[in-house]
């Protein structure tokens, strides 16, 4: 894979920092290659094309394709380019992973399996036999699963039939499912900012271009906003995310909902709901589902609920979409595992009993988190969310990038700002996730601290232009 430098130069957003810019540029697309946003093995531009793009001179690309050389992040062969490489864990060269001696991750917003999971999935093995006389082969999954999830949807007021619902291999499959389902290279997406990442990646790779409507994590989104992006864009695809909505925990009021899906129809907007979150609910209550309002496609999945390794998601939407979906789904796969299915059919028997256990443990993680951010970030802007499982917090500086490069080095890996935006905006938040043990989230905070004092001396401050919040 070759990467552009116009395509790079939009992934590295705000670049620039106090200090040299050769090392800013290269901390800054070193951290791409750790969070995944170029993946290994992608060829970077000619240092003179990259130069010309960044409006540097080729000295100041040169210098810091070499610094990430001489850190095992490229390797370069002449005649064939630089290439994007990880350091090997016990090279000479630097090497996070082997100086680091924690296993915290909070790059990921996930939770450990419900304690339910173990023995539905020995319940679930005792009933497998009786499906073995079968091909295995089914695109819309098992009739009683898809039969227990329209149950639910009618009993939060959306009527609902198991010919509504496709069962897909997870949230992410289902929403790619959908884009290359629905979505032509001409045709543009609309999406919230921030947003899920994975959700937009698919998005980018089947849309034209992707427009963005940003959502608050106090404010929400913005009635006039949405109507002039319907306006101007024409979308032929909305992704929203409007319950307990990640990285910002907004929660769309009803009104809006209405609104939304109002505009959706007006401007033949196919409109897609994100639902993972909607049931992690702590103080509040999600809404009332968005195809209640009107016609919506909804996805949702037991990823975030129960566990991220039960690959079980489904779609719902009105039985002509399903079956365009399901025309579109041979050519991706052939179906959802059996026994997967059989567990999750398993846990939906108990599910409010895990939705009831999973309030309580974000609501303790929640407020540890809260607690501790405060305390040792006075400065910092730090939300009270209503559920979901994380938090998007204003650090006040555009340093995000920075921080969690800082962070990951101190055995931290976390989602720093851009990674959840469009062409690197959002370089003065940090996503923090809070369904982690106590303890987990106190080391968290006290690598985070020691990284940010590492960081700040080098924050650029310009009292009489401070820039405005993103």
């Amino acid at each position: 894979m070759v990467l552009t430098a116009r395509r790079l130069v939009t992934e590295l957003g705000a670049w620039r920092a106090t200090g040299s810019a050769y090392i800013a540029l290269a901390d800054r697309v070193r951290l791409l290659a750790l969070d995944g946003r170029i993946p290994l093995g992608t060829r970077l531009p000619a240092e003179r094309e990259l130069a010309s793009e960044l409006g540097v001179s080729r000295t100041t690309v040169a210098a810091a394709y070499a610094r990430l050389r001489e850190a095992g992040y490229l390797r370069s062969t002449r005649g064939s380019g630089s290439v994007v490489t990880i350091p090997g864990r016990h090279g000479p060269l630097e090497d996070i992973e082997a100086r680091t001696s924690t296993t915290l991750d909070f790059s990921k917003v996930a939770l450990p399996a419900a304690p339910q999971v173990g023995e539905a999935s020995l319940r679930a093995a005792q009933e497998l036999p009786a499906y073995l006389g079968g091909t295995g082969y089914d695109l819309l999954g098992l009739p009683r699963l898809r039969q227990l999830l329209a149950e639910r949807y009618t009993a939060r007021g959306l009527p609902t039939e198991p010919g509504n619902i496709m069962v897909t291999l997870g949230a992410q499959q289902a929403i790619s499912l959908i884009t290359k389902t629905f979505l032509s290279r001409a045709d543009t997406a609309l999406v919230e900012t921030p947003s899920y990442p994975h959700a937009t990646d698919a998005l980018r790779l089947k849309a034209r271009k992707l427009v963005p409507v940003a959502v608050d994590p106090r404010r929400g989104w913005d009635d006039h906003v949405l109507a002039q992006t319907f306006r101007e864009a024409r979308p032929a695809l909305a992704y929203v995310m409007p319950d307990f909505h990640n990285p910002t925990g907004a929660v769309m009021p009803a009104q809006q909902r209405e609104l939304l899906v109002n505009l959706a129809r007006r401007h033949d907007s196919l409109l897609v709901a994100d639902e993972t979150t909607a049931d992690l609910c702590i103080d509040g209550a999600a809404g009332a589902p968005l195809a209640t309002y009107g016609p919506a496609l909804l996805v949702g999945s037991m990823s975030k609920t129960v566990w991220g390794g039960l690959r079980i998601g489904w779609i719902r939407a009105e039985h002509d979409k399903i079956r365009r979906l399901e025309q579109s789904r041979y050519a991706h796969d052939l179906g959802t595992p059996i026994l997967e299915q059989l567990i999750a059919l398993e846990l939906l028997g108990q599910y409010d009993e895990i939705l009831r256990y999973r309030t309580l443990q974000l609501r303790e993680g929640r407020d540890h988190a809260e607690k501790l951010l405060r305390s040792h970030f006075p400065q910092w802007d730090v939300p009270h969310v209503a559920g979901g499982l994380c938090m998007w917090v204003n650090i006040g500086d555009p340093v995000s990038s920075q921080l969690a490069l800082a962070a990951r080095e101190g055995g931290l890996p976390i989602g720093a700002g851009p990674r959840f935006g469009l062409g690197g905006a959002f370089e003065r938040f940090l996503r923090f996730p809070f369904g982690y043990p106590a303890e987990e989230t106190s080391l968290a905070v006290e690598i985070l601290a020691d990284a940010w004092h590492r960081v700040e001396p080098r924050r650029e401050v310009d009292t009489e232009h401070k820039p405005a919040l993103v």
